[in-house]
């Protein structure tokens, strides 16, 4: 690894830390009440299915976290951030556009966010790394 480049723990920690934040604060302890108010827009089963819908995505998405801290499988870590990655982007855009405050943004933040996400997935395996 470059002398420049952080510590391969820094690098899937900070991924981790995304992941962990967007499912545990945002959707699990409800700290971004717009995220409701997102998946509600979707068409499909009532509310109380999306509000589950919700809870069970912020606990996936905390599971991603420590997949990705421990750094086993990255390479199949890193594709199944970016499918979900994706599919959330397309989804929240093609439902919820009007919800979202800035969705090109958005877009361009996940996007940067992904390569980080690739970068981890080129580490060495395992924890600290």
């Amino acid at each position: 690894m470059s002398a420049l480049l952080p510590p391969p723990w820094l690098i899937r920690l900070a991924v981790a830390a995304v992941w962990l934040y967007e499912g545990l604060w945002c959707k699990l302890l409800d700290g971004d009440p717009r995220q409701l108010a997102i998946v509600e827009a979707v068409p499909g089963p009532g509310r109380g299915l999306r509000a589950i819908f919700l809870k069970a995505l912020g606990a996936a998405e905390v599971g991603v976290a420590v997949w990705v801290v421990w750094g086993i499988a990255p390479v199949g870590a890193a594709a199944v951030q970016t499918a979900l990655l994706i599919s959330l982007n397309t989804g929240g855009i093609a439902w919820s556009r009007h919800l979202i405050p800035d969705p090109a943004g958005m877009v361009v933040k996940n996007a940067a966010f992904l390569v980080l996400v690739w970068v981890a997935a080129g580490l060495p395996p395992g924890w600290p790394g």
